[in-house]
């Protein structure tokens, strides 16, 4: 059995969660700060300077992006989930969608609506019961009122086109 190995840097911490996938800087800092306390010489104030000094490391070489978290976060939600869903995510990591990717959110939002209820449920609600069950379930995925009645309606009459 070999030698315990050292423990790993911030900055190689942050790397390796970079690598696996895109991070905010608020949940970057999360993780880094939750690491830092684990160290055996932990110092709250030496650590929080640290850890400002990386990210801000991390985002002038480009390893830390809010635009590409955005596009990452809105790519993996959208097949799934509502605009407020993605907007309430988004915040979650106080970071909000530009206006090119609101504009394409808010212009694909029936369709994303329609597929997520066809997938889930197959057939138009039948009676007011279904009907409601249906709507909150999109209204938890975080359709909005408006998209949720739409696709309802369309799907009552069999439609499958944007009216």
């Amino acid at each position: 059995m070999g030698a315990p190995k050292p423990p790993r840097s911030l900055k190689a911490r942050a790397l390796a969660w970079l690598a696996q996938r895109e991070h905010s800087r608020l949940e970057l800092q999360r993780k880094l700060t939750r690491a830092a306390r684990q160290a055996e010489a932990f110092d709250a104030d030496a650590a929080r300077l640290e850890i400002e000094a990386l990210l801000d490391w991390l985002q002038q070489n480009r390893y830390l992006a809010a635009e590409r978290f955005v596009e990452s976060r809105v790519h993996a939600r959208a097949s799934r989930f509502g605009n407020l869903r993605i907007r309430q995510e988004l915040a979650q990591h106080a970071l909000e969608l530009g206006d090119d990717a609101r504009r394409a959110l808010d212009d694909s939002e029936p369709a994303r609506a329609r597929a997520v209820r066809e997938r889930r449920f197959g057939n138009a609600p039948a009676t007011p019961h279904e009907r409601a069950r249906q709507a909150r379930f999109l209204a938890a995925r975080g359709f909005s009122a408006e998209v949720i009645q739409r696709v309802l309606r369309e799907a009552a009459r069999g439609e499958s086109a944007d009216g």
